[in-house]
């Protein structure tokens, strides 16, 4: 139950995200540049402070420069991305991303997920291949490009999450390494005449510190119970979430290739967690 309950409430997390990402891009015309240097520093900020406060491992040895690398490329795609996708739209190319990275991570390192994986994942790209089925509502061919570089850095980043030892100054120190880089990059890309709002920088604050910061380390600490096939397709279930806040909070609308695709990716998601818990290793 407590594995459960982790890795729903990091699933949220995600979701909001996305959410938190389109509302400040889209609706306050922020640079994503500045958006995603405000989100990582914020991030840091605060699992820093809490880690301190805990005491225990340090941060810096407990994060590692290649998992913030990985982090930083998924933050900064993921921003960039925004400009242009939609949220749901956006948080579907993302996992169906992640989901080719993981299957791919877990066949390298020897796990064999069994037929019920095989099943959901199928089932999880057939959805994300709907989207570009003739006469579909195609995304913009840079946008959805950026997305799945995002995904790239994500899928990456939780392969890593399996080996954390401990979740909180793991996430914590690979934010601190990714927060300088971060804002060098804002300085070095960002637009200085885009508009700044009081608004804009609180979604860019609660995405790094709460949906971000906290969210991923309660991933982190999820993940070494779950192998990395399941752990892909359960993220298949955030653009569902994502696109009901999109509409909710948003204004965006849901199309029937959307509904198709939902349907197949949780048909996907239902087989996969039908499957035997653990997968044999070759």
């Amino acid at each position: 139950m407590r594995i459960l309950l982790l890795t729903v409430t990091a699933l949220v997390a995600f979701a909001a995200n996305s959410i938190l990402n389109r509302a400040a891009l889209a609706g306050q015309d922020m640079d994503p540049a500045v958006f995603t240097a405000i989100r990582l520093v914020s991030g840091a900020a605060v699992l820093a402070a809490l880690a301190a406060a805990r005491g225990g491992s340090s941060i810096l040895r407990a994060g590692t420069p290649l998992s913030a690398a990985a982090l930083l490329v998924y933050a900064v795609f993921f921003s960039f991305a925004y400009v242009t996708l939609d949220t749901g739209l956006g948080a579907l190319l993302l996992f169906g991303g992640v989901q080719i990275t993981m299957f791919g991570g877990a066949l390298l390192a020897g796990q064999r997920p069994g037929p019920y994986r095989w099943a959901g994942s199928a089932m999880g790209l057939a959805g994300l291949a709907v989207l570009f089925l003739p006469g579909a509502a195609a995304p913009d061919p840079l946008g959805a490009a950026m997305m799945l570089l995002a995904a790239a850095g994500w899928g990456v980043y939780s392969l890593r999450g399996a080996r954390a030892g401990d979740p909180l100054a793991t996430t914590a120190g690979n934010f601190v390494y990714a927060a300088p880089v971060a804002l060098a990059l804002m300085l070095a890309a960002g637009d200085p005449g885009a508009p700044v709002t009081g608004t804009a920088v609180a979604l860019a604050v609660a995405s790094g510190a709460a949906a971000s910061g906290l969210g991923y380390a309660i991933w982190y600490a999820a993940l070494p119970a779950l192998d990395a096939s399941l752990a892909a397709v359960a993220q298949l279930t955030v653009p569902l979430i994502a696109l009901a806040g999109g509409i909710v909070l948003l204004g965006e609308s849901a199309s029937l290739t959307f509904a198709l695709a939902a349907a197949l990716i949780l048909g996907g998601v239902a087989l996969a967690v039908r499957g035997p818990r653990r997968v044999q290793r070759a």
